[in-house]
């Protein structure tokens, strides 16, 4: 019994060979009947699997990174301009902190120049001269 499902499986291994000897030989044909085509024959079979189907799985697979791409791309944008607006933010507390310790600096300049004109003046007025 063992024998018969040896001879049983053997003529079918025979005609895969066959099978892959005539695309084999297929392939050389293409190559050589189409030679600017020789980067894409085996590509494109490779793709089908040697059935001639669409390569829609790999579309899908393109559009998935695709899209996978955009949203990444999308969130990084998304994280550069908060970082932006924060440094924005921050930026003017800084500049309104330096601008009201300039004018609180203007007004104790002008409190310093009114005093030296009273010393001045009650120098005058006293008589002390240099």
């Amino acid at each position: 019994m063992e024998r018969s499902s040896l001879e049983a499986n053997l003529p079918d291994t025979h005609e895969e060979g066959k099978l892959y000897v005539v695309d084999s030989l297929n392939n050389l044909n293409k190559l050589n009947v189409c030679p600017d085509r020789s980067h894409h024959a085996p590509d494109e079979e490779q793709n089908t699997g040697g059935t001639g189907e669409n390569t829609t799985g790999s579309n899908t697979s393109n559009q998935r990174l695709f899209f996978a791409t955009f949203v990444l791309t999308l969130i990084i944008s998304l994280v550069l301009v908060s970082f932006v607006l924060f440094l924005i933010i921050q930026t003017r507390n800084k500049v309104d902190q330096i601008s009201n310790k300039l004018i609180s600096e203007k007004k104790n300049i002008e409190e310093l120049k009114k005093m030296h004109s009273v010393i001045l003046k009650h120098l005058n007025q006293s008589g002390i001269k240099e």
